[in-house]
């Protein structure tokens, strides 16, 4: 006879597939986000229909207040909800533990220096995409088309931008002020390479937003499309290239350490952009941003016209064990220093990716990475060049504006 712990569960408040226990009842993985998410912000939920609203697996994001109490009368307790700082500790400990499982090829140091990253990425990078919502962000990015109070004013497109925009960097800082490795090098060394590396940095970290299916950015209750970098005020080239970048690096499948190793080689790289703000990319600033027109109904795919580049994508080089993948940066003192620390970085990316065992588009994966890292350089050099010619918006960000001088 078989056993019923082999028999899948329900959730109890919905009805779906049950994950597990989740503060104190046996739930899905979607209530358990909804209640962790509707208590954080403590905000009066009420039902229109007296409270009598079904809640169940298709229609459980109908009506928030009802779906709460059933969680409640689930047994779903409040007080069981980490503060953010409890969570950032749990998390950071279950950073250093899959850091402890890393494969047998490392040693010692290559493997605390994954500790050392993952750490700094838990505390620093890994929920600030979360944060997105708290910078009054337009109603129709909201996955659900939220609508906030009337009492509260929504900004532009484009302030919240500039703010989520000014918001990332100041946590990539952060990230690389926890870096012991970056910490030892003189601080003009540290600007240097900060304001060479840190939009890459942020593009690293975004990519594991990024939906394949949709090509939207889920950040959170958030979706952000390529319309809406349009409605900013960026290129239709410019976004079209940089959301194929996304595409292409999301494709390889990376795991949490390949992309932190990846941040790391993007900022131990002792080399300048390029000096021409249009380069292959021939880019031609819009002058003003668009209105926004709010349609979510299809997928934007930018027509490019005399822009739109012909024929197959080249096929990258085969590229050397250890590169020096651009040539040198301004204001570097260290260079001999930070060119060790690249290619210790270097080393312990191609060391992890080989221990791993294969998987889709892992052939070669090592030198698709350093292909895409040279592919970003010159997506940031585009990124300085458009946020200076958009109408307003380098003075609403004077961090991202340094950043890109």
């Amino acid at each position: 006879m078989a056993s019923g712990e082999d028999e899948p569960r329900n959730c109890a408040v919905c009805g779906d597939r049950a994950t597990g226990y989740h503060f104190h009842a046996l739930t899905c993985e979607g209530c358990k986000g909804f209640f962790r998410r509707t208590v954080t912000r403590s905000t009066g939920l009420t039902c229109p229909f007296a409270g009598r609203c079904e809640v169940n697996k298709t229609q459980r994001r109908h009506c928030p207040a009802c779906r709460l109490q059933k969680c409640l009368d689930a047994g779903m307790k409040k007080d069981m909800i980490l503060s953010a700082e409890a969570l950032a500790l749990r998390r950071a400990k279950q950073a250093q533990r899959r850091a402890q499982r890393a494969p047998s090829q490392l040693s010692d140091k290559q493997k605390e220096l994954v500790r050392t990253l993952l750490g700094a990425h838990t505390r620093h990078v890994g929920t600030m995409f979360d944060q997105f919502v708290q910078f009054r962000p337009p109603a129709h990015l909201f996955v659900r088309h939220q609508h906030l109070p009337v009492s509260v004013p929504v900004p532009p497109l484009l302030t919240h931008f500039a703010e989520i925009n000014t918001f990332m960097v100041q946590q990539i800082i952060k990230f690389t002020k926890d870096l012991p490795l970056f910490r030892s090098l003189p601080m003009e060394d540290q600007i240097s390479l900060l304001k060479g590396a840190a939009v890459e940095m942020c593009h690293i970290a975004l990519n594991t937003t990024f939906c394949l299916q949709t090509q939207n950015f889920l950040c959170g209750p958030l979706h952000y499309a390529i319309e809406d970098g349009a409605h900013v005020g960026f290129q239709e080239q410019f976004l079209e290239l940089l959301f194929r970048f996304h595409g292409t690096l999301r494709r390889l499948q990376l795991q949490e350490p390949e992309y932190v190793l990846m941040a790391a080689m993007a900022l131990f790289s002792p080399g300048e952009r390029p000096q021409s703000p249009e380069g292959r990319l021939r880019l031609c600033p819009r002058s003003q941003p668009r209105e926004p027109t709010h349609d979510r109904g299809s997928v934007f795919k930018p027509s490019l016209g005399p822009f739109r580049m012909a024929g197959p994508r080249p096929t990258p080089p085969v590229l050397p064990r250890h590169p020096h993948l651009l040539p040198d940066r301004p204001g570097v003192t260290r260079r001999e220093q930070i060119d060790h620390l690249q290619e210790v970085t270097a080393l312990t990316l191609q060391s992890y990716i080989e221990g791993q065992q294969p998987r889709p588009g892992s052939r070669f994966l090592y030198a698709k990475l350093l292909g895409l890292l040279a592919e970003l350089r010159s997506i940031n050099n585009a990124f300085g060049y458009q946020i200076r010619h958009i109408q307003g918006l380098a003075a609403m960000m004077p961090l991202l504006q340094e950043i890109c001088s």
